[in-house]
């Protein structure tokens, strides 16, 4: 174990959206176009946040009913027109990646984003060389907080998920992701989670750019 808590990481999975990248404003734009589509009231942006968490395999069939796949169809009309347009790397992300790397670290991405639009997004930002692997929704079994994104993203590196694995996120169902495949967890961002707790929770990307270089 390091003077930090955390053992030093063999690897490091990486969350998407809002823990690399800031998606809110267009994930909220285009659910709201869902559900005023489907009869629904918008939702604001906190309300966003709490409900779309999960995958949309996940969360669109409760919250849709029997009508979740025509709510599908709608929600990623809008998105695929506004996501590269509206994307916006997080202050510090790139340099974290960047020193990651640098540091023969394997790098990876777990993320509850249909998988042709996470790895699009990458691209688009030139981040895909830092990556071994990005697994986004639908391309495991089950996504988070199931761990099968997370086997998935370690079993090309021939690395088993474990404490020396730190999974990122900014959200809970990160952490209990996490959790769930025994990997050293770490909240991203300035504010706490209920629930939950991470083993370290770090303010931001250059903070846990400054946490990486202690450590290793």
């Amino acid at each position: 174990m390091s003077k930090l808590a955390i053992p030093r990481p063999h690897a490091i999975l990486f969350d998407w959206d809002n823990t690399l990248v800031d998606t809110w404003p267009c994930i909220t734009r285009a659910t709201n176009i869902t559900r005023k589509a489907m009869g629904f009231t918008p939702w604001t942006a906190d309300q966003v946040r709490i409900h779309v968490a999960g995958s949309l395999r996940d969360t669109f069939p409760d919250i849709y009913g029997d009508r979740w796949k025509e709510a599908r169809d709608i929600f990623y009309n809008a998105f695929s027109t506004t996501h590269i347009e509206m994307l916006a790397a997080l202050p510090g992300a790139h340099e974290l990646l960047e020193e990651a790397s640098a540091a023969n670290l394997y790098l990876a991405i777990v993320s509850n984003k249909t998988g042709k639009y996470l790895r699009a997004e990458s691209d688009h930002l030139g981040w895909t060389s830092f990556f071994g692997c990005l697994v986004g929704a639908q391309d495991a079994k089950k996504d988070k907080p199931a761990t099968d994104p997370i086997h998935l993203a370690l079993l090309q590196a021939g690395i088993k998920a474990g404490p020396n694995v730190w999974f990122v996120g900014d959200a809970s169902i990160d952490i209990i992701c996490g959790k769930n495949a025994h990997c050293s967890t770490v909240l991203l961002g300035p504010n706490p989670i209920d629930g939950i707790q991470p083993d370290m929770h770090i303010s931001d990307c250059a903070a846990l750019s400054t946490l990486l270089r202690s450590c290793l």
